[in-house]
């Protein structure tokens, strides 16, 4: 037999799948990762062995662990990856200086973002980008139905309130969450709210965000925006990992809109790095991914 996580011991929803495979007389297991949850972890081989089943550990463990990324996450952080998606010309830019962006990578690497759209139980976005791009934030995969997760909206001042967009008209507004800090306002929308505290700079507390998500059993956010949202994330250092999506075209342009900016790095040891990277090509362009070096 082959899995990819570790058979669990726990009575849950279903009884322990130890007692299944000892019950079906399977003489040999490969196990791909063990179970990060501590009640778990290590304890089913344990039992296995003891009942005279082999069990090989550690096979494509790599490959099996981000088959697993939210879930693993969850149980080692007791907290909701936060993950931020970004698409750029190859010199960083993510729109021109008109701020066009329409299309910077290719229908593949598109389609590929709705596959995670459908994976992340929410996707996040600021309300800029809402207002001006207007997008539906669902993952639409053809010869499959519309998927929608929870959708954020991160508009502190609740400018998207007074404007038809989609996040708030269409047919799944009721999953569409608005993060403020204000008072709610009375609106005619069956979009929820959610008003949290104010960070340093008056804005949503991305801390009290994540634990909210955490207090709701929300595994994974999906974020997605424009480089002022994206770079406070950046500066807020909330972000736990990082999807850059990269098409071979270049701007040259000064002007044009960076997808990262505001720091300050003196030295390359200053910049902000990715661990436990993955790479994927879509077409032409490409994808870089991981977690940022401090999670």
């Amino acid at each position: 037999m082959y899995v990819t996580l570790q058979p669990c011991c726990i009575h849950g929803r279903t009884p322990p799948c130890t007692e299944a495979i000892l019950n079906a007389g399977i003489q040999h297991l490969v196990v791909g990762t063990e179970d990060p949850n501590p009640r778990v972890a290590g304890r089913g081989i344990e039992i296995l062995r003891n009942q005279g089943v082999e069990v090989t550990t550690g096979v494509l463990e790599g490959i099996c662990e981000d088959l697993n990324l939210l879930f693993n996450h969850w149980m080692r952080a007791k907290s909701p990856l936060l993950a931020a998606k970004v698409a750029t010309t190859l010199d960083g830019a993510i729109a021109t200086r008109t701020g066009h962006s329409q299309w910077i990578t290719g229908e593949s690497a598109r389609q590929d973002v709705m596959l995670w759209r459908r994976l992340f139980p929410a996707i996040g976005v600021g309300s800029g980008t809402a207002l001006t791009d207007n997008p539906k934030l669902t993952s639409r995969i053809p010869s499959e139905p519309t998927h929608c997760p929870i959708r954020f909206v991160f508009d502190n001042r609740q400018r998207t309130l007074e404007s038809a967009i989609h996040l708030h008209t269409d047919e799944f507004s009721e999953k569409t969450v608005l993060i403020t800090t204000e008072t709610p306002r009375v609106h005619e929308y069956s979009s929820q709210i959610w008003q949290l505290p104010a960070d340093e700079n008056g804005n949503p507390c991305m801390q009290a965000f994540r634990h909210k998500c955490a207090d709701e059993g929300i595994l994974g956010v999906y974020l997605e925006g424009g480089s002022e949202f994206l770079n406070s994330l950046l500066k807020n250092q909330v972000l736990d990992y990082l999807f850059a999506y990269r098409a071979p075209k270049i701007l040259a342009d000064s002007q044009s809109k960076p997808a990262f900016s505001g720091r300050v790095t003196d030295y390359l040891d200053q910049a902000l790095s990715l661990h436990r990277v993955h790479h994927a090509n879509f077409g032409d362009d490409q994808l870089l991914r991981g977690f940022f070096q401090n999670s």
